[in-house]
């Protein structure tokens, strides 16, 4: 075990740290962004080859817009694009088809072709959607001070499994994380049974553990699986992130540190 301490004050002890990915290790947004413009563009194109007027289009950017939380500020921290799994982000984007009078067959289908097509476009222009985000500021010396320490780190993430390895293969972070828990193994976050499974093949306790992130559901998620200390982080997007679920929040990286654990003597 070793002893956190943020801006100078001990948090407590722990065995174990586990991480969000997107917008807390990873500066994902530029990424996130991308992504989202990509599924709106195939959605219109997809709207304009089933007869939609100009008017019709115009309607659906907007709510493509707002569902996806992109504004001229950045992309919501709290938005489905930021926060939720690819199967979610599907039923969001299929929700908005049937708002603009599709029956939930077409709208499915539709939303499926149209995330299969951004997907190729992507991939085509040699930016790839999964991991590619470049690891913020300090939380490197942060990970490798844990791992020092005897801590053992995980991610638990939205992102796919192989989204999640290929972050860590191109930040070379492969031998500092324990383990993963994505959007691939059941139950999914926010589920706090995702935390006690994820904790449980670490062979630790949950009240041995913390849990940082970047949402609010994170940090619920992580209160109800029984984690003591529950820490949001702010400075992962243009906007940063209205979080009222915390103990304590960090802004930036370098004001977490690391220490060994003082053993108490008795005589």
């Amino acid at each position: 075990m070793a002893k956190l301490l943020l801006r100078g004050l001990p948090l407590g002890t722990v065995s174990g740290v586990l991480f969000d990915k997107d917008g807390t290790l990873s500066h994902s947004e530029p990424r996130l962004i991308k992504l989202a413009e990509a599924r709106i563009d195939q959605a219109i194109l997809c709207f304009k080859q089933i007869g939609a007027d100009p008017d019709q289009t115009r309607k659906l950017r907007y709510m493509l817009i707002a569902t996806y939380g992109l504004s001229d500020k950045g992309l919501h921290p709290g938005g489905v694009v930021a926060v939720a799994a690819r199967h979610h982000n599907l039923i969001s984007t299929a929700t908005v088809f049937c708002l603009m009078g599709q029956s939930w067959p077409q709208a499915f289908a539709l939303a499926n072709d149209v995330f299969t097509a951004a997907d190729e476009i992507e991939a085509s222009e040699n930016y790839p959607l999964q991991g590619s985000g470049k690891l913020l500021d300090g939380s490197r010396k942060l990970l490798n001070a844990l791992t020092d320490h005897g801590v053992a780190c995980a991610i638990i993430s939205n992102d796919t499994l192989n989204g999640i390895q290929e972050f860590m293969t191109a930040q070379k972070l492969n031998k500092v994380f324990s383990d993963i828990w994505s959007a691939d193994d059941q139950p999914a976050k926010p589920d706090p049974k995702a935390v006690e499974a994820l904790c449980k093949r670490l062979n630790l306790r949950p009240k041995d553990c913390a849990l940082i992130g970047d949402a609010d559901s994170d940090l619920q998620m992580a209160r109800s699986a029984g984690i003591e200390i529950c820490l949001g982080f702010t400075s992962g997007w243009q906007r940063p992130p209205e979080l009222t679920a915390h103990e304590h929040l960090i802004h930036n990286w370098d004001e977490l540190t690391v220490i060994a654990e003082t053993k108490v003597h008795q005589n």
